[in-house]
């Protein structure tokens, strides 16, 4: 579609974010930037984008890319630097065995590129050993389904959420994480009178809009939905008829019986109104993510939920069922093409020999192997101790998201030989390769991917690739080629591989599968061009729809099977030294490690350093106020942050969010606090339910700084981030400073720059403003033995401005201070909320709305206006 003849078209694509998968429309405007909107047509978002959605434009660039490989430090050819690839896997392979080398790849890769490197290391190199960060968010999800369903099958579809009575939400902050479908929700509960719940330790924004917030004990889930499979018996509510379709009922139940409600650390009354609820209609959706999966007993939670669902026969009908949504953009891509270890390709499976010799006919493979390779915390650990020799990380950084993260970087960087194919060479995990490929990024990529309701959507290219870069799965032929292969990979483009791995799936089908796109298979160039959103199986005889409603499952049997589960606790156990369980997850507008979003000022601007949740009781007793700096300590690492003292979290318990990293906040990678204990069936990682101390940071000062250029402080405790005029920067540090001015210079790499200074040396505190010939702010720094209070979103904008009254730290009478920023999408701070609520608008979320903006676009902002409205001491209502 055009505006104008003047402007360029518009290209419909996908959102690279969570599993949404919400179509975006593209264009580059006349001054280059990228201009984004939400598609009013894909059928997962209908128009709607989050704030990180709505972003996107500020992300993309030359900034900071890989435009050249690079080796051992030095730029080079991409001949050489591919011979030199294919080379030391061939050589390795050749020397050790198939299984000494390894890919870890990510739901960030299109489904075109996971396939060409499942195909690669599976089909050709012989290994099992490729593994996906899906592993650490979606695989007790996975082994669920296949425990209960005989494959990786998510039986519903996002209209689902519209025609449900009553929406369960456990182990999802729906309101951060995916909010568009969040949105959905809300809209249905306005509608429809929708019923919702929220099961989380943790009050978080999804709570806002529930009817009951069920703040469980961490990991009790099983028992809790033990406890609801025990009422459905004992209510005489089993589905008789759908039974017969359902093997291990009775074992279920019995086992049900065995665990005790007061595991979950709840109320009664509250059990029997979540059971009231869940009960009381036929016509309930239980939405379930990071928070069941992230266990060691994760796929135990999946089948617990699903017990429920099958037990009752509610699945697979309008309204009804359990649903997994999924993390990443290509989660679900990943699964379907066998990007984990312990699948084959299009839900086939590397147990059954049948399946082997059928994708090793298809591929024309020389062998598949016949047992799962290494899941990603085994495989890290073979890397560490010399068993994989060669590794190959596309686009994720373990470094920082691994368990141990520590121990990860470690073997990383002691690995024979690692190459990360990447957009950025400035992560944590490129820094330790011997060889950087430089990668096409979202924007510049053509391919599809697949969201959590089994839609497949694509992405095209709206940028030019950046020259130097190439595609993940051109790449990735072209290693396989010059390793021996060269028919087999003899790619020209990314549709040529679509057709390839659709007519793949017909076999799958063939064997009764569940995933199956044949009807695909024969796009011509244009047709792939043109491929609008689909749901999957798309065969000559069914596209789209529900799953189980008939009964038919893919057991050998065509039965479900309901599995005996129990509750077990954390494999961490709080104890004298370590009282605290600590949840790691996702703040409202970052994104994984911050690679993309922290190029976004915007996004940046919300949460602007990373914290600790912890509950007021508990920072009374160590005796940490607010904005103090606390540090976190296990057996395997230590993180510092700030505190944020809310009762959000329940005593015992914190919450630290995942993104931050070497590159942005060294002292703050959390996960390096994680221990890597595992689920024993899927390999999933506990990211919840670890146990650390915590104790004030000892500081001798606290910072903030704004400069025009990026800097890179040498002290105990700083994070960056970026903003429209430079950079911000939190500072602390465990050593005094003798001369300010001398080491702000330094820092700010400004020997010659005129200064500003009020330096008082007997009470610690010193505010030093730099600035250009013409008196503009080239960088300032203000200094505490307190955490430094200023007015840090009017500083943020000063750099490239006048400088002259920087150092008072704080905005003129005729220019206020926004305060921090609540609504991203249209940049509106909590000052500028107040000062709309003292000008008379009423004091609700919608009139706050509707004066400035906030919370009008994907609403994920809305509890934390209502919060802050309700913070507010209540005035005379003016007549």
């Amino acid at each position: 579609m055009k505006d104008s003849a003047e402007q360029a078209p518009w290209t419909c694509s996908t959102c690279p974010y969570c599993g949404v998968g919400c179509g975006v429309l593209l264009r580059q405007g006349d001054d280059g930037r990228l201009e984004v909107k939400g598609d009013p047509d894909h059928p997962a978002n209908y128009g709607k984008l989050c704030s990180k959605g709505s972003a996107l434009g500020e992300t993309v660039g030359l900034e900071g890319r890989l435009l050249a490989p690079v080796v051992q430090g030095e730029t080079r050819d991409w001949d050489s630097t591919l011979d030199l690839v294919a080379e030391r896997f061939k050589r390795t392979i050749a020397e050790h065995g198939p299984d000494s080398v390894a890919f870890y790849v990510s739901g960030q890769l299109l489904t075109e590129d996971y396939y060409v490197a499942n195909k690669l290391m599976k089909g050709f190199i012989g290994s099992a050993n490729i593994d996906t960060n899906s592993r650490l968010c979606m695989a007790s999800s996975v082994a669920g389904h296949k425990r209960a369903f005989g494959t990786d099958t998510v039986p519903g579809t996002y209209e689902d959420l519209e025609e449900a009575d009553v929406i369960v939400l456990t182990g999802s902050n729906l309101a951060w994480c995916h909010p568009v479908l969040y949105q959905r929700i809300l809209r249905a509960r306005k509608t429809r009178g929708l019923k919702l719940v929220v099961i989380d330790p943790r009050r978080t924004a999804s709570c806002d809009g529930a009817d009951l917030h069920l703040a469980l004990e961490p990991g009790s889930d099983v028992a809790l939905f033990n406890g609801l499979l025990s009422e459905i018996a004992r209510r005489d509510m089993l589905d008789g008829d759908f039974l017969t379709h359902v093997d291990g009922a009775e074992a279920a139940i019995a086992a049900a019986r065995g665990d005790d409600l007061a595991l979950t650390g709840l109320p009664a009354d509250q059990l029997a109104q979540f059971y009231d609820m869940w009960l009381g209609t036929e016509k309930v959706v239980t939405i379930y993510s990071q928070g069941v999966n992230q266990s060691t007993s994760g796929t135990d939670k999946v089948n617990a939920i699903i017990n429920c669902h099958l037990a009752t026969g509610r699945i697979g009908r309008e309204g009804m069922g359990p649903f997994s949504v999924t993390g990443q953009p290509n989660a679900m891509g990943g699964r379907e093409v066998g990007g984990l270890a312990n699948m084959l390709a299009c839900h086939l499976d590397l147990e059954n020999a049948d399946h082997r010799v059928a994708v090793r006919d298809f591929w024309s493979a020389p062998a598949i192997p016949d047992a799962a390779g290494l899941k990603a915390v085994d495989m890290f650990r073979a890397v560490g101790d010399g068993r994989i020799k060669a590794l190959w990380i596309i686009h994720t950084n373990p470094a920082v998201s691994m368990p141990d993260a520590d121990r990860v970087r470690a073997a990383i960087a002691g690995c024979d030989f690692t190459v990360v194919s990447d957009i950025t060479g400035e992560t944590d995990t490129a820094r330790l390769a011997d060889v950087c490929l430089p990668a096409t990024a979202w924007g510049e990529k053509s391919g599809t991917v697949t969201n959590s309701d089994r839609t497949i959507s694509r992405q095209r290219p709206v940028l030019p690739a950046p020259e130097g870069t190439r595609a993940d799965w051109d790449i990735l032929a072209e290693v396989g080629r010059r390793m021996g292969w060269a028919s087999a990979f003899d790619y020209a483009s990314p549709a040529e591989i679509f057709r390839e791995y659709a007519a793949l799936s017909g076999i799958a089908g063939a064997f009764g599968r569940d995933f199956d796109i044949s009807g695909l298979s024969d796009l011509d160039d244009a047709g792939y061009a043109d491929l609008a959103p689909v749901r999957w199986p798309v065969t000559a005889a069914r596209q789209g729809g529900r799953f189980f409603a008939d009964g038919q499952f893919f057991h050998a049997d065509g039965k479900a099977k309901m599995l005996a589960v129990n509750w077990r606790p954390p494999m961490s156990k709080r104890d004298a030294r370590h009282g605290f369980r600590l949840n790691t997850g996702r703040t409202r507008d970052q994104w994984h490690t911050m690679t993309r979003t922290a190029r976004s000022p915007r996004l940046a601007a919300h949460l602007a350093e990373p914290f600790v949740e912890i509950h007021p009781a508990d920072a009374r007793r160590l005796k940490i106020g607010a904005a103090d700096l606390v540090t976190l300590s296990n057996d395997q690492g230590q993180a510092v942050v700030r505190a944020l003292i809310t009762d959000a979290v329940r005593q015992g318990e914190m919450f630290v969010p995942m993104h931050w990293t070497g590159e942005t906040a060294p002292s703050a990678r959390i996960d390096a606090l994680v221990a890597a204990h595992v689920d024993p069936v899927s390999g999933q990682p506990e990211s919840k339910g670890s146990t650390v101390a915590a104790a004030p940071f000892e500081a001798a000062w606290f910072g903030f700084a704004v400069s025009a250029q990026r800097i890179l402080p040498d002290c105990a405790y700083w994070a960056r981030v970026k903003t429209n005029a430079g950079w911000r920067v939190e500072m602390a540090g465990d050593t005094p400073v003798d001369d300010w001015e001398q080491h702000a210079r330094e820092m700010f790499g400004l020997s010659e720059a005129r200064v500003q200074t009020m330096i008082d040396a007997a009470r610690g505190e010193a505010r030093l403003a730099f600035l250009d010939d013409e008196g503009g702010l080239l960088a300032a720094l203000y200094v505490s033995r307190t955490p430094v209070s200023v007015q840090r979103s009017y500083l943020a904008t000063l750099p490239g401005k006048d400088g002259g009254a920087a150092v008072t730290g704080r905005a003129p009478a005729d220019l206020p201070d926004p305060g921090p920023i609540v609504c991203s999408c249209f940049s509106v701070g909590a000052n500028e909320i107040l000062r709309a609520v003292e000008s008379g608008i009423p004091m609700t979320v919608e009139a706050v709305g509707e004066a400035l903006q906030a919370g009008t676009n994907c609403g994920s902002c809305r509890p934390e206006i209502a919060d802050l409205l309700a913070r507010i001491p209540l005035r005379e209502a003016a007549e």
